[in-house]
């Protein structure tokens, strides 16, 4: 079973899980969009901090998942990334 089909099979079979899953969705999509960007750019964690003014643990914790950043510090890494930051309510 690979991971797509277990992920599948989990979230199909567990509400609580799937419930939670996407609950987390938000914070996965502007981690996700950050990754691509800066693959996009091909640069490395280390050069994005440099270009943020942060250190690359702070990227390195962000793009795991690890860590819970502030609005402030999403402007940082969109400029950084020469991208605009949008936040919105649904």
């Amino acid at each position: 079973m690979n991971y797509k089909e277990y992920k599948k099979a989990a979230l199909s079979g567990n509400p609580v899980l799937r419930a939670e899953y996407e609950a987390l969705a938000p914070q996965y999509e502007v981690i996700n969009s950050v990754i691509a960007a800066r693959l996009e750019q091909k640069i490395t964690q280390a050069e994005l901090a440099e270009r943020a003014d942060t250190k690359q643990s702070n990227i390195s914790r962000f793009e795991s998942g690890s860590y819970n950043p502030s609005v402030e510090f999403l402007q940082k890494i969109a400029g950084a990334l020469g991208k605009n930051l949008e936040i919105r309510l649904r």
